[in-house]
């Protein structure tokens, strides 16, 4: 994983609260992202992950905090610029009309349009569609594609404006398991190059797997922030989505893994009557604390 790429940095929420109709979404929260990292967002339903990013693209409104980007305050930012600088993918992943994947992709280029950057569209479309695999795609129209591929489709327009930062809203929601690993390896490629992504999972293995960083967050605050092997203990966990679990790491990869905690349960088996599952406190590969 990548190391912070600068002292300062490139995105940063000050001292956010976010309140819709009387209820504290977001209270006083802070984070910094820099150049070269992956941070994910990761906390149970509610905790306020998404209205976090959507704060940070600029697309919701604090009650009070500030979002600044590169240094400058994300309202002075001309709409065209900021386009230039972050790319967004909502979880939405809907267009009004019939758009070919290959027009919807193009889309992504607008930003750079009457700028000699905008020579490169053909290449840049072609880029990022081959970086989703979806050139397979092209010729489909939008509204006719499973949700999992329209998940592609639009992380690859996002990839086309061929931003530094990538703000990424649960992108691996819909998607197979290739897809997933395909995805969240181009955010990691975007980092390793010197950008720098936030991106909201619901999979804590995933997080663990690609991430720099992880930001736990509940009812609205930050738990805990920091390298994975600090975040994912199974005490915090279970405190903060009530429910119990095993931490452990993968005896060939050493992958964190979390899986919930079952011991006790019967469960069905695959033939005959149920079985339940061991209560064993001997396997080596279960460590339930990482330093």
């Amino acid at each position: 994983m990548s190391a912070q790429g600068s002292r300062w940095p490139v995105l940063s929420a000050e001292e956010i609260t976010v309140r819709i109709g009387g209820r504290v979404l977001l209270d006083n929260v802070r984070l910094h992202v820099h150049a070269g990292e992956v941070v994910a967002l990761v906390g149970p339903n509610g905790a306020g992950k998404s209205t976090l990013l959507g704060v940070v693209a600029g697309d919701t409104e604090p009650a009070s905090g500030r979002v600044v980007v590169d240094g400058r305050d994300l309202h002075k930012w001309r709409l065209g610029d900021l386009a230039r600088r972050r790319a967004l993918l909502t979880q939405a992943n809907s267009v009004a009309f019939p758009f070919t994947v290959r027009e919807v992709v193009a889309m992504g280029r607008a930003p750079w349009a009457g700028r000699p950057e905008g020579d490169d569209d053909e290449r840049v479309i072609d880029e990022s569609m081959a970086a989703t695999d979806t050139t397979p795609l092209r010729d489909r129209t939008f509204p006719t594609l499973s949700g999992g591929e329209k998940a592609r489709v639009s992380l690859s327009r996002a990839l086309a404006q061929r931003t530094g930062i990538l703000l990424l809203d649960e992108p691996t929601a819909a998607v197979d398991l290739r897809h997933q690993e395909l995805v969240l390896g181009r955010a990691r490629e975007l980092a390793d190059a010197g950008g720098a992504v936030v991106v909201v999972l619901h999979d804590l293995a995933l997080a663990a797997a690609w991430s720099d960083r992880m930001v736990l967050l509940s009812n609205g605050r930050i738990r805990a922030e920091g390298a994975p092997a600090s975040v994912l203990t199974s005490e915090l966990i279970d405190e903060v989505y009530h429910q119990a679990v095993l931490i452990h790491r993968h005896p060939v990869t050493g992958d964190l893994l979390v899986t919930p905690d079952r011991r006790g349960l019967r469960l069905p088996g695959a033939r005959g009557p149920e079985v339940a599952v061991p209560v064993s406190e001997s396997d080596p590969a279960l460590v339930k604390e990482f330093s």
